[in-house]
């Protein structure tokens, strides 16, 4: 397939281009520089730029542009750069491919969202078919998710990547946490009770491929394992894999200092189940935490 992908230098971007190439798939990544290489396409998805002919081109486009969550303190700056990174590229893609004539647009667009979409659930399961719950990463799920609608209502297949937290040694939610049990100064998050929808790296691969491939899927998918943890069991489970004590609770109090805004959504409780890709038959290479966390820690 020829596909236009956004995004292609972010955590998720870099391996989903190294293995859509590996599977001999043809990709142009979208860049805001000026491009160095015939398979970057330059755009500005603040301005809404984009060439029309390249998405023409493209097969299926990808798209998993967006400012990182957990990369930096929360402040209203960065909160409002989280919100318009979203928007901005969802929007300018769907309405590119809106615009061209019916037999050009790409087949299928797959767009980035997130777990964050649910809010906090409690103890209590939820599946794509569930409302969107409250917060600001819920309110953000919402209007990114909205700006899929152009490509939508122009009778392209779109697939909206509710993903949860991939598993992988250099980003994530894994990397900043390694140095602390490395150190034996690691613990659970607040109380440990908020329920956490890991996938792990390969799999989330697997699924967006599996996505590409698959006509008949549509809509909200929650790319996640099939068995959530709580944060104390992960910890438990890291700290047994790293052969490392995780004795020492962060208060909630330390992480609101620490993390700012994002405190509360590092405590927030989701506990998601992949209902879409469950009922397409989607076979999990890591379906187990200590399978996924071993793979992930594995160079």
């Amino acid at each position: 397939m020829r596909i236009l992908l956004a995004g292609a230098s972010g955590f998720l971007g870099t391996r989903l281009t190294d293995r859509l190439v590996a599977d001999g798939h043809q990709v142009t990544r979208l860049v805001r520089r000026s491009p160095g290489d015939p398979r970057e396409l330059r755009w500005d998805p603040a301005a809404g730029q984009l060439d029309p002919a390249a998405v023409a081109e493209a097969d299926a486009v990808v798209n998993l542009a967006g400012a990182g969550v957990g990369d930096k303190r929360w402040n209203d700056d960065y909160r409002r750069l989280i919100r318009t990174s979203r928007v901005d590229s969802t929007t300018t893609l769907a309405t590119t491919i809106a615009g061209l004539p019916a037999a050009d647009r790409p087949k299928v667009l797959l767009n980035s969202s997130a777990v964050g979409w649910y809010g906090n659930t409690g103890d209590r399961v939820v599946e794509e078919d569930a409302p969107a719950g409250e917060g600001f990463l819920a309110d953000v799920c919402r209007v990114w998710e909205a700006a899929t609608r152009p490509a939508e209502d122009a009778g392209v297949r779109v697939v909206r990547l509710r993903t949860g937290l991939p598993l992988h040694r250099d980003g994530g939610l894994l990397k900043p946490q390694l140095l602390p049990f490395k150190l034996g100064v690691a613990g659970r998050l607040g109380s440990g009770r908020q329920w956490l929808p890991w996938i792990s790296m390969a799999d989330w691969l697997d699924a967006t491929l599996f996505l590409l491939d698959h006509d008949e899927i549509a809509g909200p998918v929650n790319v996640v394992g099939p068995n959530p943890v709580t944060n104390a069991e992960f910890t438990r489970e890291l700290a047994r894999q790293l052969h490392r004590p995780a004795i020492i609770p962060i208060p909630a109090l330390a992480l609101k200092v620490a993390l700012g805004g994002f405190a509360h959504e590092a405590l927030t409780s989701t506990r998601v189940l992949p209902g879409v890709l469950t009922r397409a038959a989607y076979h999990y290479q890591h379906p187990a935490l200590p399978q996924a966390l071993q793979a992930a820690l594995t160079p």
